[in-house]
């Protein structure tokens, strides 16, 4: 039974001796780049020496890059097949990635160790963060971006002013019609009644010079 006891302990990690970290589900490398943060609790005080290091694949057989630190000094090494910096601190550190290629679209996993003074603690399993890296847009595709942008920004104006125009003439014509139609309702329909009742303002006008050439 002590023998059993003993095998459990050496091959069986205790839960009271891993340090728990948290990631991100999801992280968009911004052209080309990224920062992966790592957040990591780890209680004791005193003089300790770490390592923290960045595994890429769900198997992470591909380390990225790490780095070993205590109070005093500082080792970094990295993957000639990554462009790598890290930032370490009591709670966290920061992985920054540059010049990613699309390829490199993965799932990367932290792995946080508390090396000295024992007893040996370590970062418990994490779900990752699944790092994207998109293609970047290149320079012909942008160019024909901005011809197609600045094309439809002109067709646009262009209509609004159409538009505004017509909007104008239709309210011009508009005003002009009813201007007319109050003018006509102006006019007198009948001629106005003479003042004289014996006054024929349309009887015919008399040859009085006729007459005269009769008189004897």
């Amino acid at each position: 039974w002590l023998l059993h006891a003993h095998f459990v302990n050496k091959c069986i990690p205790s839960l009271e001796n891993t340090i728990p970290v948290e990631q991100c589900p999801l992280l968009l490398a911004d052209n080309r780049n990224a920062t992966l943060v790592c957040n990591y609790t780890y209680k004791k005080k005193g003089e300790q020496e770490f390592s923290a290091s960045l595994h890429k694949g769900a198997d992470s057989a591909v380390e990225v890059c790490s780095v070993v630190w205590n109070s005093t000094y500082h080792n970094f090494k990295a993957s000639p097949d990554f462009n790598c910096l890290v930032a370490y601190g009591d709670k966290e550190v920061n992985f920054t990635l540059w010049n990613m290629h699309v390829n490199q679209t993965d799932i990367y996993f932290c792995k946080i160790e508390a090396r000295y003074p024992p007893p040996y603690f370590h970062s418990g399993e994490s779900n990752g963060t699944v790092l994207h890296v998109k293609e970047p847009q290149s320079q012909s595709e942008a160019g024909t971006f901005m011809v197609m942008a600045a094309a439809v920004g002109v067709i646009a104006f262009y209509s609004m002013l159409i538009t505004a125009a017509f909007i104008y003439c239709w309210l011009k014509n508009k005003k002009n019609r009813i201007l007319q139609k109050d003018y006509i309702n102006m006019l007198p329909r009948h001629p106005p009644a003479p003042r004289n009742k014996n006054y024929h303002p349309y009887a015919p006008t008399r040859n009085y010079t006729a007459y005269r050439s009769w008189e004897p």
